[in-house]
């Protein structure tokens, strides 16, 4: 496991300047910024007094009050019961056409990190979580519980923290009910609209071209609101669960850039949210205002490194496994027994006894 030592540096730098300027200004003693706090960015006592009081016991920005909150509040028709029942049947909706991964390894690792993260959240239901084999990018999460992640994300993050990040985003929509808030309110015209994507569109799960599944676009545009809690709830619980939460700002970085690189590379998959600047600002205001510096974090582990090396695998094999050979094929005609385009079909066109010959007229 790799751990950072985050305040070690402004330590040793704090210790630096106090033996050279010797005893402070009683103004420092008051609580006011010395020029050693300004140079290293640290927030006086004053400044860290003022930004705990800002924080309602027990309120959503209440860090220590997470599992004894209430995040699910306002209106919402849905009962507990109901929603999982909704949920569970567009579940199996998306099983049917959607391959979900079966290998022990994978599924075992990604439900590991999430569940740890769902017993360090404010969810009142267990959740279900199962990884899909496509390599977009996309995790995503549907009403009553349960939560899908895409193989494309493991590979593409860098590390677990990063996968921790997008994965508390989307089990912060599970724990406020964001989908059934959502139906609630009238902004739906149709339940089996209703998942919520991380990345904004409904090729999460890489089935948009099954005709069986009808999902205009325009239904998965979630409310401004409902992402921003779902960014403030979620990197509390990756927090709290030990991760480093500055992996959901890495994350949402590196998808920024990449979209500066190629336009349009990342808009397919945020089509509604895209991670602006402001969003990533917010996170990491968030992240200074509410989150107290740990000594350590949890970043990534070995077993992240082996399970993306085996999606990694999984894939290239899968990219040169050869055609199945029990596909249905072509016919020549009615009542012939050799398929179109059979090795001995091109025998007999190559072998000169049985081609068409032209003769020329007297």
């Amino acid at each position: 496991m790799m751990t950072i030592n985050r305040p070690a540096v402004q330590t040793i730098l704090g210790l630096g300047m106090a033996l050279a300027i010797g005893a402070l200004p009683a103004a420092a003693q008051d609580g006011s910024k010395t020029a050693a706090q300004a140079a290293t960015g640290t927030k006086s006592p004053a400044e860290k007094k003022t930004a705990e009081t800002k924080v309602k016991k027990g309120s959503k920005k209440d860090v220590e009050a997470i599992g004894e909150r209430d995040v699910s509040k306002g209106m919402n028709w849905y009962s507990i019961e109901k929603e999982i029942g909704l949920g569970k049947g567009l579940a199996q909706e998306i099983e049917r056409q959607a391959k979900i991964v079966d290998d022990p390894v994978i599924a075992e690792y990604v439900n590991r990190i999430g569940q740890n993260l769902v017993r360090n959240s404010d969810c009142q239901f267990p959740v279900t979580i199962k990884v899909i084999d496509t390599e977009e990018p996309n995790a995503m999460a549907l009403p009553g519980g349960f939560f899908y992640v895409n193989t494309g994300l493991l590979t593409l993050a860098e590390n677990e923290s990063e996968i921790a990040g997008v994965m508390g985003h989307e089990i912060a929509h599970i724990a406020a009910r964001h989908g059934t808030k959502q139906a609630t309110r009238g902004q739906l015209a149709n339940l089996a609209t209703i998942p919520l994507i991380f990345m904004g569109g409904w090729t999460g799960y890489g089935i948009r071209q099954a005709a069986s599944i009808a999902i205009p676009m325009g239904f998965l545009k979630f409310s401004r609101g409902f992402e921003e809690e779902a960014d403030l709830l979620g990197l509390q619980y990756m927090y709290k669960a030990g991760y480093d939460p500055n992996g959901f700002v890495d994350f949402f970085e590196k998808l920024e850039a990449m979209n500066k690189r190629k336009r349009g590379t990342i808009a397919e998959w945020f089509s509604s949210h895209p991670p602006t600047g402001d969003r990533i600002i917010k996170a990491q205001s968030n992240i200074e205002q509410l989150l107290k510096e740990r000594p350590e974090y949890v970043v990534t582990t070995s077993e992240f490194d082996d399970v993306k090396s085996r999606i990694l695998m999984l894939q290239n094999r899968r990219r040169a496994t050869p055609q199945d050979p029990n596909r249905p094929t072509l016919r020549k005609a009615p009542g012939s027994t050799e398929p179109v385009g059979t090795e001995d079909d091109k025998k007999k066109t190559e072998d000169p006894d049985e081609r068409p010959t032209l003769k020329r007229r007297n």
